[in-house]
């Protein structure tokens, strides 16, 4: 039997939600997978400042920001309130 390893969570994710475009457009392993990255601190596609910001907001209690692509290509994001009570799987036509 193959062992499963998960990373490590730098933070809480509150309550995960899910836009309906998402839910049509991405398979529930590529939710998975996304937000394992994301909670793993592993901010996917994002651009370096997006980067620096969200290790600052680990500290300091702001929003996180991750962009992933699902298996079939569609970008995906999924944002943390900084309040960590809840975090949204989204695309970014639904922001």
């Amino acid at each position: 039997m193959n062992a499963t390893t998960y990373p490590i969570a730098k933070f809480r994710c509150g309550k995960i939600v899910t836009t309906p475009n998402a839910l049509e457009r991405l398979t529930r392993e590529d939710i998975l997978r996304g937000i394992g990255q994301h909670q793993a601190g592993d901010w996917g596609d994002v651009n370096e400042h997006d980067q620096q910001a969200n290790e600052r907001a680990l500290t300091e209690g702001t929003r996180l920001w991750s962009v992933y692509q699902a298996a079939n290509g569609t970008m995906f994001w999924i944002i943390t309130e900084a309040d960590r009570s809840a975090t949204t799987v989204l695309l970014p036509e639904d922001y």
